[in-house]
């Protein structure tokens, strides 16, 4: 039986008093692969290599971070960044890059065998429409983002909720949009304007989330994430933050030791 988010987050899997959901990808890489590309480009690879960071950091959730994926497979694809710079208009490329038939139904298979092999839930974890828009943009030929706005955010929205679609099959626990980021245009975009994408999660029923530098909010929830600091990771006196469950990101350069006793701190 498929547990909804806030079953876990009120009985966290691991046992603890509140659900820990961390994002350990650069940390693991440079630990666990030494440094060594990640393995994207083999899907089972790519979850076992997960699954082995999992066995010693415990998150409550499994984060598969289709952000870093998606800045890889842009980076070392020439013919299709010039497919996403063919027209200057706004939110071409970032349209482009989400109708690439070869890469979506990639990504597919990637978070499908993740989702196989995973113990615990996942949440797939992609920039908020508005960061996208931002880093797409500039393959248009603008390299001004900022003029962009919660129109041109909405707007980018409807991709992002199209191309969610795909993986209507999985049985994912959340969507996790991540709003970390420069900031673009002239105001922060308040989770509520991206509707499209809420009611294609609402429909699969998966939880909706935006990640921030000091928090995480969850659509149709009152429940809120705190952000562990980065600080927490390096020093035995850092305390806790309060919140209805906690989100943090393992430091790239953290001690293994440190990392190790802090995890049991969590508990």
């Amino acid at each position: 039986m498929t547990i909804s988010l806030n079953e876990l987050l009120a009985v966290p899997t691991s046992g603890r008093r509140r659900a820990v959901v961390l994002d350990s990808h650069d940390y693991a890489q440079s630990v666990f692969l030494q440094g060594k590309p990640v393995p994207w480009q083999e899907p089972m690879a790519y979850a076992n290599f997960f699954g082995q960071v999992q066995g010693v950091l415990k998150s409550d959730l499994a984060l598969l971070s289709l952000d870093r994926f998606y800045a890889e497979r842009v980076a070392a694809d020439p013919k299709l960044q010039a497919s996403m710079g063919a027209k200057s208009r706004t939110g071409y490329a970032l349209r482009t890059l989400l109708n690439d038939a070869d890469t979506t139904a990639f990504v597919i298979e990637l978070a499908t065998v993740f989702s196989q092999t995973q113990r615990v839930p996942v949440v797939l974890q992609i920039p908020s429409p508005m960061q996208w828009l931002a880093r797409t943009h500039p393959f248009s030929g603008a390299t001004d983002v900022s003029g962009l706005d919660a129109d041109n955010a909405e707007n980018a929205s409807m991709y992002v909720a199209d191309w969610l679609r795909g993986f209507a099959a999985l049985p994912l626990m959340a969507v996790m949009l991540d709003d970390r980021g420069p900031t673009v245009g002239t105001a922060p975009v308040p989770l509520s304007t991206y509707s499209p994408i809420a009611n294609v999660t609402d429909h699969y029923r998966w939880a909706l989330a935006q990640r921030h530098d000091d928090r995480v909010e969850l659509h149709g929830s009152e429940l809120r994430g705190a952000v562990i600091g980065a600080d927490f990771w390096s020093t035995d006196t850092a305390a806790l933050p309060d919140g209805d469950f906690l989100v943090g990101e393992v430091p790239l350069a953290a001690v293994p030791e440190q990392v190790l006793s802090r995890i049991s701190a969590l508990d």
